[in-house]
């Protein structure tokens, strides 16, 4: 059973050592701790945890990739987790260090069967499951931007906010994954798994939408769903 789901974005800056002097990302990390708080309110007995990366799959715990991101010891490391997994480590070692966790990433260009086989494997499960899932919205909303500005980024996110507000899972099923690979969208497949799950497991959810905001022209969303049946 789904107890509850946390949705938090994966920016590099949120591991901390990689923020130099001025923690730009202070806010953002005290929102998603918030929404972790949140989640383990509601009881999990494991807290599962998706997120984008290059392939999927079952990872065991290990260190966040900061000298991909240009830390201590830069450079790939064989051992790091995906930066998606990494970055919920991190968040789940600040809030929940006494929950077992178990992570899982989903490819980020992850079709429907894939999304539907990841979703099983998390709505099948007899414990009480509070489920975190990583993902960024767009990064081409300015100039700025990773991905310079491409217009469409505004809608396809505010379709993503609305969902994620409404506790509607149909809206999330019906992103595009090539418009979303177009937006560099990072947490489309994982918000997907998110929401084929809840429709698996067949409860309803109450939503809590936390922060929605893109102070580096990529968008950021921090939101709850917590069960209601």
């Amino acid at each position: 059973m789904i107890v509850g789901t946390a949705v938090c974005p994966h920016p590099p800056l949120l591991l901390r050592e990689l923020t130099g002097g001025q923690d730009v990302a202070a806010d953002l990390r005290k929102a998603c701790e918030a929404a972790l708080a949140c989640l383990v309110a509601l009881g999990p007995e494991v807290i599962v945890v998706v997120g984008g990366a290059e392939a999927g799959g079952a990872h065991a715990p290990g260190p966040a990739p900061v000298g991909a991101f240009g830390g201590a010891g830069a450079g790939p490391s064989k051992d790091a987790l995906p930066l998606s997994l990494g970055v919920a480590g991190r968040l789940l070692d600040a809030v929940a260090p006494a929950v077992p966790v178990e992570m899982r990433a989903v490819a980020f260009d992850a079709g429907p069967a894939a999304v539907a086989e990841s979703a099983r494997l998390i709505a099948d499960r007899p414990e009480r499951v509070g489920l975190l899932v990583m993902g960024d919205g767009s990064a081409r909303r300015g100039v700025r931007a990773p991905g310079h500005l491409d217009e469409r980024a505004f809608d396809f996110d505010e379709r993503v906010r609305r969902a994620l507000a409404g506790a509607d899972p149909a809206a999330l099923l019906g992103l595009e994954p090539d418009l979303a690979a177009e937006l560099l969208v990072a947490g489309r497949a994982a918000l997907q798994v998110m929401a084929a799950a809840v429709v698996r497991g067949g409860a309803s959810y109450r939503p809590e939408m936390l922060l929605a905001d893109d102070p580096f022209g990529v968008m950021y969303m921090v939101a709850v769903w917590s069960c209601e049946s």
